[in-house]
Protein backbone atom coordinates (compact mmCIF):
# COMPACT_ATOMS: atom_id res chain seq x y z
CA UNK A 1 0.00 0.00 0.00
CA UNK A 2 1.60 3.33 -0.82
CA UNK A 3 2.41 5.86 1.54
CA UNK A 4 0.05 8.76 2.28
CA UNK A 5 1.83 12.05 1.83
CA UNK A 6 3.19 14.18 5.07
CA UNK A 7 1.04 17.66 4.34
CA UNK A 8 2.91 19.08 7.41
CA UNK A 9 6.91 17.83 6.03
CA UNK A 10 4.90 19.77 2.69
CA UNK A 11 4.15 22.93 3.91
CA UNK A 12 7.05 23.35 6.28
CA UNK A 13 9.16 22.37 3.26
CA UNK A 14 7.46 25.19 1.12
CA UNK A 15 8.02 28.02 3.25
CA UNK A 16 11.42 27.09 3.59
CA UNK A 17 11.78 27.51 0.19
CA UNK A 18 9.74 31.13 0.50
CA UNK A 19 6.72 30.44 -0.31
CA UNK A 20 4.15 32.60 1.45
CA UNK A 21 1.14 29.97 2.41
CA UNK A 22 0.81 26.32 1.29
CA UNK A 23 -2.00 24.45 1.28
CA UNK A 24 -3.46 20.60 0.23
CA UNK A 25 -7.04 19.65 -0.99
CA UNK A 26 -8.28 16.36 -2.54
CA UNK A 27 -7.94 16.34 -6.47
CA UNK A 28 -11.67 16.07 -7.77
CA UNK A 29 -14.11 18.15 -9.93
CA UNK A 30 -14.79 21.65 -9.22
CA UNK A 31 -17.70 22.47 -6.77
CA UNK A 32 -20.77 22.43 -9.72
CA UNK A 33 -21.96 26.16 -8.94
CA UNK A 34 -18.43 27.28 -9.83
CA UNK A 35 -18.38 25.86 -12.48
CA UNK A 36 -22.17 26.89 -13.55
CA UNK A 37 -20.72 30.31 -12.58
CA UNK A 38 -17.72 30.36 -15.27
CA UNK A 39 -19.58 28.60 -18.24
CA UNK A 40 -21.87 31.38 -17.58
CA UNK A 41 -18.70 33.86 -17.13
CA UNK A 42 -17.78 32.29 -20.86
CA UNK A 43 -20.88 32.78 -22.12
CA UNK A 44 -21.35 36.66 -21.50
CA UNK A 45 -18.27 37.28 -23.07
CA UNK A 46 -16.79 38.19 -19.80
CA UNK A 47 -13.37 36.72 -21.67
CA UNK A 48 -13.20 38.93 -24.36
CA UNK A 49 -11.03 38.41 -27.04
CA UNK A 50 -8.80 35.31 -24.62
CA UNK A 51 -10.32 32.55 -26.62
CA UNK A 52 -7.88 30.07 -24.61
CA UNK A 53 -10.49 30.79 -21.61
CA UNK A 54 -12.86 28.71 -23.59
CA UNK A 55 -10.51 25.84 -24.66
CA UNK A 56 -9.95 22.37 -22.62
CA UNK A 57 -13.19 23.52 -20.60
CA UNK A 58 -13.63 19.74 -19.13
CA UNK A 59 -9.71 19.60 -17.76
CA UNK A 60 -10.00 23.45 -16.14
CA UNK A 61 -13.43 22.26 -14.25
CA UNK A 62 -11.57 18.48 -13.45
CA UNK A 63 -7.90 18.35 -12.94
CA UNK A 64 -8.11 14.48 -12.54
CA UNK A 65 -8.23 14.77 -16.30
CA UNK A 66 -4.46 17.19 -16.19
CA UNK A 67 -3.16 14.32 -14.10
CA UNK A 68 -3.54 10.36 -14.55
CA UNK A 69 -5.01 9.02 -11.40
CA UNK A 70 -4.66 12.52 -9.60
CA UNK A 71 -5.52 12.71 -5.51
CA UNK A 72 -3.83 15.85 -4.33
CA UNK A 73 -3.80 19.13 -5.25
CA UNK A 74 -1.03 20.99 -3.13
CA UNK A 75 -1.82 24.94 -3.67
CA UNK A 76 1.01 27.42 -3.47
CA UNK A 77 1.14 31.92 -2.59
CA UNK A 78 4.45 33.69 -3.39
CA UNK A 79 4.22 37.22 -2.09
CA UNK A 80 5.44 40.04 -4.70
CA UNK A 81 4.48 43.51 -2.96
CA UNK A 82 7.14 45.91 -3.58
CA UNK A 83 9.12 47.45 -0.71
CA UNK A 84 9.64 50.78 -3.65
CA UNK A 85 6.96 51.75 -5.84
CA UNK A 86 7.54 54.04 -8.90
CA UNK A 87 6.38 57.75 -7.85
CA UNK A 88 2.91 58.40 -7.69
CA UNK A 89 3.15 61.11 -9.95
CA UNK A 90 4.81 58.99 -12.53
CA UNK A 91 3.49 56.31 -14.68
CA UNK A 92 2.98 53.01 -13.38
CA UNK A 93 3.16 49.53 -14.57
CA UNK A 94 1.52 47.07 -12.22
CA UNK A 95 3.52 45.65 -9.17
CA UNK A 96 3.57 42.14 -10.14
CA UNK A 97 5.57 43.05 -12.78
CA UNK A 98 7.96 44.83 -11.20
CA UNK A 99 10.86 42.58 -10.92
CA UNK A 100 11.80 39.43 -13.24
CA UNK A 101 8.92 36.82 -15.04
CA UNK A 102 7.34 35.08 -12.26
CA UNK A 103 6.52 32.25 -14.19
CA UNK A 104 10.00 31.55 -14.04
CA UNK A 105 10.28 31.93 -10.57
CA UNK A 106 7.47 30.02 -9.54
CA UNK A 107 8.25 27.10 -11.69
CA UNK A 108 11.87 26.98 -9.97
CA UNK A 109 10.38 26.55 -6.25
CA UNK A 110 7.95 24.41 -7.35
CA UNK A 111 10.10 21.95 -8.77
CA UNK A 112 12.79 22.07 -5.95
CA UNK A 113 9.24 21.42 -3.92
CA UNK A 114 8.46 18.70 -6.10
CA UNK A 115 11.91 16.88 -5.71
CA UNK A 116 11.06 17.15 -2.14
CA UNK A 117 8.11 15.23 -2.55
CA UNK A 118 10.02 12.84 -4.59
CA UNK A 119 12.65 12.33 -1.94
CA UNK A 120 10.73 11.63 0.74
CA UNK A 121 8.08 8.92 -1.28
CA UNK A 122 11.16 6.95 -1.73
CA UNK A 123 13.27 7.57 1.05
CA UNK A 124 9.58 5.93 3.14
CA UNK A 125 9.20 3.61 0.70
CA UNK A 126 12.97 2.26 0.20
CA UNK A 127 12.28 -1.51 0.82
CA UNK A 128 9.00 -1.69 -1.89
CA UNK A 129 9.99 -2.35 -5.62
CA UNK A 130 10.09 1.37 -7.72
CA UNK A 131 8.87 3.58 -5.71
CA UNK A 132 7.49 6.62 -7.49
CA UNK A 133 4.97 9.71 -7.48
CA UNK A 134 3.67 11.02 -10.52
CA UNK A 135 2.63 14.61 -11.12
CA UNK A 136 2.68 18.02 -12.84
CA UNK A 137 3.76 21.49 -11.61
CA UNK A 138 1.85 24.89 -12.95
CA UNK A 139 1.72 28.42 -12.61
CA UNK A 140 -0.43 30.02 -15.09
CA UNK A 141 0.40 27.53 -17.96
CA UNK A 142 -2.58 24.84 -17.70
CA UNK A 143 -5.94 25.11 -17.97
CA UNK A 144 -6.99 25.48 -14.00
CA UNK A 145 -8.80 27.54 -11.82
CA UNK A 146 -6.06 28.52 -9.53
CA UNK A 147 -7.99 30.80 -7.32
CA UNK A 148 -10.32 28.12 -7.00
CA UNK A 149 -7.75 25.52 -5.65
CA UNK A 150 -5.93 28.26 -3.74
CA UNK A 151 -9.51 28.65 -1.87
CA UNK A 152 -10.04 25.11 -1.81
CA UNK A 153 -6.84 24.38 0.07
CA UNK A 154 -7.29 26.83 2.93
CA UNK A 155 -4.83 29.53 1.67
CA UNK A 156 -7.80 32.47 1.84
CA UNK A 157 -11.10 33.43 0.11
CA UNK A 158 -11.88 34.69 -3.38
CA UNK A 159 -12.88 38.40 -2.66
CA UNK A 160 -15.20 40.46 -4.79
CA UNK A 161 -12.51 41.87 -7.18
CA UNK A 162 -12.54 38.32 -7.52
CA UNK A 163 -8.72 37.99 -6.65
CA UNK A 164 -7.54 35.28 -3.76
CA UNK A 165 -7.20 36.99 -0.23
CA UNK A 166 -5.19 35.38 2.48
CA UNK A 167 -6.43 36.54 5.48
CA UNK A 168 -3.75 39.71 7.60
CA UNK A 169 -1.65 38.65 4.89
CA UNK A 170 -3.55 40.75 1.50
CA UNK A 171 -4.11 39.64 -1.97
CA UNK A 172 -0.14 40.82 -3.84
CA UNK A 173 0.52 36.84 -4.35
CA UNK A 174 1.57 34.39 -7.38
CA UNK A 175 -0.44 31.02 -7.46
CA UNK A 176 0.76 27.97 -8.08
CA UNK A 177 -0.49 24.53 -7.67
CA UNK A 178 1.58 20.42 -7.96
CA UNK A 179 -1.18 17.49 -9.09
CA UNK A 180 -0.15 14.72 -7.66
CA UNK A 181 -1.46 10.81 -7.98
CA UNK A 182 -0.59 10.44 -4.22
CA UNK A 183 -3.66 11.06 -1.32
CA UNK A 184 -1.79 13.10 1.34
CA UNK A 185 -2.48 12.20 5.37
CA UNK A 186 -4.51 15.45 6.24
CA UNK A 187 -6.41 17.98 3.85
CA UNK A 188 -7.13 21.31 4.07
CA UNK A 189 -10.66 23.61 4.62
CA UNK A 190 -11.55 26.21 2.70
CA UNK A 191 -12.10 29.30 4.34
CA UNK A 192 -15.16 31.72 4.98
CA UNK A 193 -15.33 34.79 2.70
CA UNK A 194 -14.69 37.74 4.84
CA UNK A 195 -15.17 40.61 2.94
CA UNK A 196 -18.65 41.71 4.32
CA UNK A 197 -20.22 44.53 2.95
CA UNK A 198 -17.40 45.84 1.71
CA UNK A 199 -17.50 47.01 -2.08
CA UNK A 200 -14.36 49.58 -2.21
CA UNK A 201 -12.60 47.45 -4.85
CA UNK A 202 -15.69 47.90 -7.05
CA UNK A 203 -16.00 51.43 -6.37
CA UNK A 204 -12.37 51.94 -7.25
CA UNK A 205 -12.41 50.52 -10.78
CA UNK A 206 -11.51 53.06 -13.19
CA UNK A 207 -13.77 51.41 -15.88
CA UNK A 208 -16.15 49.70 -13.94
CA UNK A 209 -14.97 46.17 -15.38
CA UNK A 210 -16.00 44.67 -11.71
CA UNK A 211 -19.53 44.74 -12.87
CA UNK A 212 -20.57 42.93 -9.55
CA UNK A 213 -19.23 41.55 -6.44
CA UNK A 214 -16.94 38.33 -8.00
CA UNK A 215 -17.71 39.36 -11.86
CA UNK A 216 -14.83 40.75 -13.60
CA UNK A 217 -15.61 41.80 -17.20
CA UNK A 218 -12.28 41.70 -18.98
CA UNK A 219 -13.45 43.55 -21.86
CA UNK A 220 -13.39 46.37 -19.57
CA UNK A 221 -10.70 45.97 -17.15
CA UNK A 222 -7.38 48.07 -17.91
CA UNK A 223 -5.22 44.83 -17.27
CA UNK A 224 -6.51 43.30 -20.24
CA UNK A 225 -6.41 46.22 -21.88
CA UNK A 226 -2.99 47.62 -21.85
CA UNK A 227 -1.25 44.04 -21.53
CA UNK A 228 -3.57 41.07 -23.31
CA UNK A 229 -5.43 43.35 -26.30
CA UNK A 230 -3.83 43.56 -29.22
CA UNK A 231 -6.53 46.21 -30.76
CA UNK A 232 -6.39 49.95 -30.58
CA UNK A 233 -7.90 51.78 -27.11
CA UNK A 234 -10.68 54.05 -27.58
CA UNK A 235 -10.16 57.48 -26.36
CA UNK A 236 -12.33 56.62 -23.75
CA UNK A 237 -10.67 54.04 -22.24
CA UNK A 238 -7.47 56.28 -22.82
CA UNK A 239 -8.78 58.71 -20.42
CA UNK A 240 -9.49 56.75 -17.88
CA UNK A 241 -6.20 54.80 -17.85
CA UNK A 242 -5.07 58.02 -16.15
CA UNK A 243 -0.98 57.31 -15.51
CA UNK A 244 -1.33 53.53 -16.17
CA UNK A 245 0.79 52.18 -19.01
CA UNK A 246 1.14 48.38 -17.97
CA UNK A 247 -1.72 47.02 -15.93
CA UNK A 248 -3.63 48.03 -12.94
CA UNK A 249 -3.98 47.78 -9.20
CA UNK A 250 -6.43 49.76 -7.98
CA UNK A 251 -8.75 47.03 -7.23
CA UNK A 252 -5.47 46.00 -4.62
CA UNK A 253 -5.23 49.28 -3.23
CA UNK A 254 -8.37 50.20 -2.26
CA UNK A 255 -8.90 46.50 -0.34
CA UNK A 256 -8.91 46.81 3.19
CA UNK A 257 -6.86 43.56 3.59
CA UNK A 258 -4.18 45.18 1.81
CA UNK A 259 -3.19 47.39 4.52
CA UNK A 260 -1.48 43.91 5.82
CA UNK A 261 0.49 43.45 2.95
CA UNK A 262 4.26 42.90 3.36
CA UNK A 263 7.14 44.09 1.22
CA UNK A 264 8.19 40.60 -0.13
CA UNK A 265 11.55 38.61 0.23
CA UNK A 266 12.08 37.28 -3.14
CA UNK A 267 15.20 38.62 -4.63
CA UNK A 268 13.79 38.18 -8.00
CA UNK A 269 10.90 40.50 -7.91
CA UNK A 270 12.32 43.17 -6.88
CA UNK A 271 12.50 46.27 -8.99
CA UNK A 272 15.70 47.40 -10.99
CA UNK A 273 17.24 50.82 -10.12
CA UNK A 274 16.85 51.68 -13.85
CA UNK A 275 12.85 50.99 -13.78
CA UNK A 276 12.15 53.23 -10.56
CA UNK A 277 14.36 55.77 -11.74
CA UNK A 278 11.97 56.30 -15.09
CA UNK A 279 10.34 59.44 -15.10
CA UNK A 280 7.69 60.77 -17.93
CA UNK A 281 10.13 62.14 -20.57
CA UNK A 282 12.07 58.73 -20.14
CA UNK A 283 9.22 56.91 -20.88
CA UNK A 284 8.26 59.14 -24.15
CA UNK A 285 12.15 58.96 -25.48
CA UNK A 286 11.98 55.24 -24.67
CA UNK A 287 13.76 53.06 -27.41
CA UNK A 288 13.65 50.01 -28.20
CA UNK A 289 17.39 48.77 -26.93
CA UNK A 290 16.44 50.65 -23.67
CA UNK A 291 13.10 48.69 -23.14
CA UNK A 292 14.88 45.43 -23.99
CA UNK A 293 17.80 46.70 -21.51
CA UNK A 294 15.16 47.47 -18.72
CA UNK A 295 12.73 44.71 -19.17
CA UNK A 296 14.95 41.42 -19.77
CA UNK A 297 13.49 38.52 -18.11
CA UNK A 298 10.41 40.59 -17.16
CA UNK A 299 6.85 40.09 -17.34
CA UNK A 300 6.30 43.29 -19.52
CA UNK A 301 7.29 41.89 -22.52
CA UNK A 302 4.58 39.93 -22.83
CA UNK A 303 3.54 43.78 -24.10
CA UNK A 304 5.41 44.36 -27.13
CA UNK A 305 7.80 47.64 -27.50
CA UNK A 306 5.64 48.76 -30.04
Amino acid sequence: MKKLLSSDRIKAEALRLGFSACGLAPAEAVDETVATAFRQWLADGCQAEMAYMQNYEDKRLDPRLLVEGARTVISVALNYYPAKKLPEGEYQIAWYAYGKDYHDVMKGKLKELFEFIEKEVSFSEAEITSPSVQGRIFCDTAPILERYWAWRSGLGWIGKNTQLIIPHAGSCFFLGEIILDREADNYDSPQRNQCGSCTRCLDACPTKALEAPFRLNSERCLSYLTIEYRGELSLNTGKKMGNKIYGCDECLKACPWNRFATPCRTAEFQPSPSLLSMRKDDWHSLSEEQYKTIFKGSAVKRAKYG
